[in-house]
């Protein structure tokens, strides 16, 4: 019920059954105030809070010593914990991680086994292992929880993958996701918080827990090949497909900006590649070139263009590692923090950091004006990439002169066809 502006719950003390294939109790009965301490999770969330007496009632005999010496306790033997209710080694992590307090042994070792491991497995929903999986991402020690993760074993648990599907993954790739995780972890540290919303950090540490997975795709039932990150994000986690599309969208982003990224760095000094660009920068100056490439792709990556930028510069100008040499590591991410600062310096002085918010100048009504066409199609759409191009080489240009422009490249292919 709601008093005033605070919801207050009541609840029942109770003991609880569960049976082997699931984490719901298949009985509950009224129970004692120390039965229903000693079902929680952990020793630090059994504890009450005696509202006559004005007292905190630490039944397990354990909460309050646990929480001043910063341990995860279960209360009762941790596999037996674990077996019921699979789930609570998730939030042994979490709450590890997030208040810097030390695993208990014993807990660590029940959590590795393969008991558990197969239990968490068939037990536990996926909505809820991914809800457990965001909370510690979004939490105040990411990389912390998902270190825990890896050191108990469970990656491959957490973040499973289509059995019925032969992958080829990177060496130590589990090992390897959790350097990258860490590394952009420490340079969102370095650059600031200025620099990216809360939406923007954890979405960019799922980019660099995932950039080994960035290449990597299997084949639905249909045979279309699927990014592997989109199965983690949609199926291991049931996660949101907006979540996918955007890490998804970053990892494509981010092998196109390592080709700019040295002009970027240098103010445009060298010859641009121009691969896979078709023939919208044909008529396009070469002064002009670097403003056209970054804007096209900022427009596709829209406000996430900092996080694949921040992605990017964790493989510039070669992909990390996973050294253990802290002093190793702090000089490599202090060049890679500069990196970060020019690039994100450039994009600014050229003027791209809403350039998806700019509308085309020219529709494609105009252009099929210009054709002489009835009907829209890929002519069309090829003129108004091309038109694109030309308004992000011509910041200050208007409709008239883009159109005009048009006519004129128009009119010479036709002579020289």
């Amino acid at each position: 019920m709601r008093l005033y502006d605070t919801w207050i719950d009541f609840v029942n003390l109770r003991s609880e059954k569960y049976s082997e294939n699931s984490r719901i109790p298949t009985q509950m009965d009224f129970g004692t105030a120390e039965e229903d301490a000693y079902r929680r999770d952990l020793t630090i969330n059994s504890m009450f809070y005696n509202i006559n007496t004005s007292s905190v009632e630490d039944l397990t005999g354990r909460g309050i010593d646990d929480l001043r010496s910063g341990k995860i306790v279960t209360p009762l033997a941790p596999k037996e914990t674990f077996l019921d209710d699979p789930l609570r080694v998730l939030r042994a992590v979490r709450f590890g991680a997030r208040f810097s307090f030390t695993l208990n042994e014993e807990l660590k070792r029940a959590a590795a086994s393969n008991d558990v491991k197969d239990a968490l497995a068939a037990k536990i929903s996926r909505e809820r292992i991914g809800t457990e999986v965001d909370l510690m991402v979004s939490g105040n020690e990411p990389v912390k929880a998902i270190a825990y993760i890896y050191e108990l074993q469970l990656f491959w648990v957490v973040f499973s993958l289509p059995h019925e599907h032969e992958l080829t993954l990177p060496q130590e790739c589990d090992r390897l996701c959790l350097a990258y995780m860490d590394a952009a972890w420490s340079l969102q540290q370095l650059i600031g918080s200025s620099s990216l919303i809360d939406e923007q950090r954890r979405l960019s540490l799922y980019a660099a827990l995932f950039f080994p997975f960035r290449t990597i795709t299997y084949k639905d039932n249909k045979g279309k090949k699927i990014p592997i990150v989109n199965y983690i994000f949609r199926n291991s986690l049931k996660r949101k497909a907006s979540d996918a599309e955007t890490v998804v969208s970053v990892h494509s982003a981010v092998a196109r900006l390592l080709s700019l990224i040295p002009f970027l760095e240098s103010n445009g000094d060298g010859k641009l590649n121009e691969d896979g660009m078709g023939t919208e920068l044909v008529d396009i100056p070469a002064s002009s070139k670097l403003r056209v490439l970054t804007g096209f792709l900022l427009r596709e990556v829209k406000d996430f263009w900092r996080v694949a930028l921040l992605i990017s510069v964790l493989a510039y100008p070669s992909p990390i590692g996973c050294s253990e040499d802290a002093m190793l590591k702090h000089n490599e991410l202090d060049k890679r923090k500069e990196v970060f600062q020019a690039v994100e310096n450039a994009i600014l002085k050229l003027g791209l950091e809403k350039i998806w918010e700019v509308k085309p100048l020219v529709t494609g009504k105009d252009v099929m004006n210009i054709l002489q066409l009835k009907y829209g199609g890929p002519l069309v759409k090829e003129w108004q990439q091309k038109l694109l191009a030309w308004q992000l080489a011509n910041p200050a240009g208007t409709a008239d002169e883009c159109l005009e422009w048009m006519r004129q490249t128009h009119s010479k292919r036709i002579k020289m066809e």
